[in-house]
């Protein structure tokens, strides 16, 4: 009988199987050997941002070659500064004709508050900015230095200096004969001045040591910080503090020797930076006043000021 091959049953996948097999194994060959390899992970680095500019960094201030006519510059604050003050006003203004310089002297701090109510445009200061004060957008810029003196009257019978220690127990209480150190049988009558002053803030930092003044009978605080009202009060039994240039000529008064060093030595201990405090770095009068106080024409006038 013939083989009827249509009844036949293939044993095994049809062709098309192989044929779809056969393509699937050369499509992985491909990829395994002619694909590039897929480059390792790297993280992306982060942005680099531009430098803020610092924006609590004091201002820099140049010489103008000119400052409008009709320009003015308001000034208040530390007692210690008038002279400063005054000798910067008649070179300021000789350098720019037609502007003119109005100044008063109610203490650092009353200086200080008349410029962050926007009354002044400078502020003359004998002690460094409060954190609460610079938070408050009030820079300070150091102009000069100068020295805290320990002056009696002419007729105290005391002739001799003092220790930094025995100049601190004195303001402090702690001393309040002046025969304890040397002088006659008589109380030590302490003039000081108000907390309003730039002296007496820097006072407390350069001869207290950060200490309090003391509080006994003997010790009198001044009800406006003036000088001259002060030098008046010490007569022969007194003794009171001011900025050395202020008393330097004085004819009334007599300074100490702290450890043997007068105010005149470079090694004298009672030393301190005095500033102008600005609020408006972009105001004109601003910009005029400290350029000006900061070059070396202003100080020159500064180191002439009292002279």
């Amino acid at each position: 009988m013939a083989n009827d091959n249509s009844s036949v049953k293939r044993s095994g996948p049809p062709p098309i199987v192989f044929i779809l097999l056969l393509l699937g194994l050369l499509g992985g060959a491909y990829w395994f050997f002619l694909r590039k390899p897929k480059p390792a992970s790297v993280a992306t680095p982060p942005a680099i941002e531009a430098p803020q500019a610092d924006t609590t960094a004091p201002a820099s201030f140049a010489l103008q070659p000119s400052v409008v006519a009709g320009t003015a510059v308001n000034i208040d604050g530390s007692t210690s500064m008038v002279q400063i003050n005054a000798a910067l006003e008649a070179a300021f203004e000789q350098q720019y004709p037609g502007t003119v310089v109005n100044i008063a002297a109610a203490g650092s701090s009353n200086g200080i508050n008349a410029l962050l109510e926007g009354a002044i445009d400078v502020a003359a200061s004998s002690r460094p900015l409060t954190a609460d004060e610079q938070a408050k957008g009030l820079v300070a810029v150091p102009v000069t230095s100068d020295r805290m003196a320990l002056v009696v009257g002419n007729d105290n019978p005391y002739k001799r200096g003092l220790s930094k220690d025995q100049a601190a127990q004195i303001f402090q209480g702690q001393l309040d004969n002046w025969a304890t150190l040397g002088g006659p049988n008589a109380t030590i009558r302490v003039i000081n001045r108000p907390s309003v002053s730039g002296t007496h803030v820097a006072f407390k930092e350069l001869v207290l040591n950060g200490g309090e003044f003391g509080t006994t009978p003997n010790i009198t605080t001044l009800a406006r910080d003036a000088t001259t009202p002060m030098l008046r009060e010490l007569g022969a039994d007194g003794i009171g503090y001011a900025t050395y240039s202020q008393v330097a000529d004085q004819q009334t008064v007599r300074v100490l020797a702290i450890d043997g060093v007068t105010p005149e030595s470079s090694g004298y201990p009672f030393q301190r930076e005095l500033y102008y405090v600005y609020r408006d770095a972009n105001s004109p009068a601003v910009q005029a006043f400290l350029g000006y106080a900061l070059s070396s024409q202003g100080q020159q006038a500064i180191a002439t000021a009292g002279n």
